[in-house]
């Protein structure tokens, strides 16, 4: 099942989630087969990331709060709210 994470930083966190990004970016990539899709919500501007969208593949809501709560990011203090939401893909137009 599909599960979207999504992840809202904290105000004024911008320097955490530009220390942590290497890690976070790794993190994401060793599960390369569960994570389906992933990037950064953006200021209104488009200059700040503000927050993040993981699309992750898991059995159970429980395993995808596992791995939400596994994220750099997240043990950094970076994120203001997390929701996870289970999620079906509709339409694919790659």
């Amino acid at each position: 099942m599909l599960f979207a994470i999504i992840c809202i930083d904290k105000p004024g966190h911008e320097a955490v989630r530009l220390e942590t990004r290497p890690d976070h970016v790794a993190y994401l990539r060793q599960e390369d087969e569960q994570v389906m899709l992933a990037g950064p919500f953006l200021s209104d501007d488009g200059s700040a990331m503000t927050g993040s969208l993981i699309v992750y593949d898991a059995e159970t809501l429980d395993e995808a709060r596992e791995f939400a709560a596994g994220d750099p990011y997240a043990k950094a203090g970076l994120f203001d709210s997390v929701t996870i939401r289970p999620w079906r893909k509709t339409i694919d137009n790659r």
